[in-house]
């Protein structure tokens, strides 16, 4: 039997200043759908602005009024809205609660056992896989700053 989580009752960690969030329903490696709750109080926001080449986002407002960046821009969201966030450059977004109350938001996610996560205003990639590496016995977590040129 599948175990339930609710997402107004989850307690929630502290992650960063102002930042609080809980995975849901921890799954096995080889599991593809993956989510969790995330509130930003007024002023925080989420990581930096990025885009995944391989997983797809789904984004639900549970409450506040977040303000969402994209490629196209900032808007600012109500509570029940969804945002699909495709891969490649077209899902870049990024999370940030300009207003005066609590933004809580479930983040849905498609992961497969290999990802490459681009932070535009940062330029640096960084590359993720679920599997082992062979050589370290240890997934592979690798960031690459591109203003520092091309790895050897």
């Amino acid at each position: 039997m599948a175990r339930a989580v609710n997402v107004f009752a989850s307690e929630l960690s502290a992650i960063a200043d102002g930042v609080r969030g809980e995975r849901l329903l921890e799954r096995a490696p080889e599991t593809k759908l993956r989510s969790a709750v995330w509130e930003l109080d007024p002023g925080a926001a989420s990581g930096e602005y990025h885009l995944h080449h391989a997983t797809e986002e789904l984004l639900v407002v549970l409450r506040g009024t977040p303000t969402l960046r994209t490629p196209a821009g900032e808007r600012r969201l109500a509570e029940g809205d969804v945002v699909h966030f495709a891969t490649g450059p077209e899902g870049a977004h990024r999370i940030l609660n300009r207003s005066d109350g609590v933004a809580r938001y479930l983040m849905v996610a498609s992961h497969i056992p290999l990802d490459v996560i681009e932070y535009p205003d940062k330029h640096e990639v960084l590359v993720w896989t679920a599997a082992e590496s062979p050589q370290s016995g240890e997934p592979l977590f690798i960031v690459h700053d591109l203003a520092a040129g091309s790895a050897d």
